[in-house]
């Protein structure tokens, strides 16, 4: 198994890691909503799922669940 032969410095080991940066996530405006989403990802709003400026899925409320 390998073993390094000498410990490696502070600023040897900074450099390497300067590169592991959050990023912050592309955020994409709705043009029916104008509420912000993550690209290529479905979002809720008022009890509907949009993707792609289409709605997909409809949330029943707690009252339509009742009578159904």
């Amino acid at each position: 198994m390998a073993h390094p032969k000498r410990r490696q410095s502070k600023s040897r080991r900074n450099k390497r890691r300067s590169h592991f940066k959050i990023k912050k996530p592309l955020l994409a405006k709705c043009a029916l909503t104008n509420k912000k989403h993550l690209y290529h990802h479905a979002y809720w709003y008022e009890n509907k799922l949009y993707y792609r400026g289409k709605i997909v899925l409809y949330r029943l409320s707690k009252k339509e669940k009742e009578i159904s």
